[in-house]
């Protein structure tokens, strides 16, 4: 059973998003990140600030572990196009 703790920029983040879209991500996290072992949505990064992440929709949650999960951002992707690039 992992601690979560939400860092103050994340939660800024978390309360500009449509409040459906919010619950999503609060469930996401809270049923995914208790156990990291059996989390099917989670990528450790490589070469990036963060050291992992949770796919939930459109959304990234970036979060750091070490013994606790640290969340610090929450990021919209937005639909590639031609343009994109």
């Amino acid at each position: 059973m992992n601690a979560i703790n939400w860092q103050p920029k994340a939660l800024r983040q978390l309360r500009k998003i449509d409040v459906h879209t919010g619950k999503q991500i609060r469930d996401a996290v809270t049923r995914e990140l208790v156990d990291l072992s059996t989390a099917r949505n989670v990528m450790a990064l490589a070469n990036h600030d963060y050291g992992y992440r949770l796919r939930v929709g459109n959304y990234r949650v970036f979060f750091d572990f070490d013994g606790a999960i640290r969340i610090v951002s929450i990021e919209e992707i937005r639909k590639r196009n031609e343009r994109t690039y």
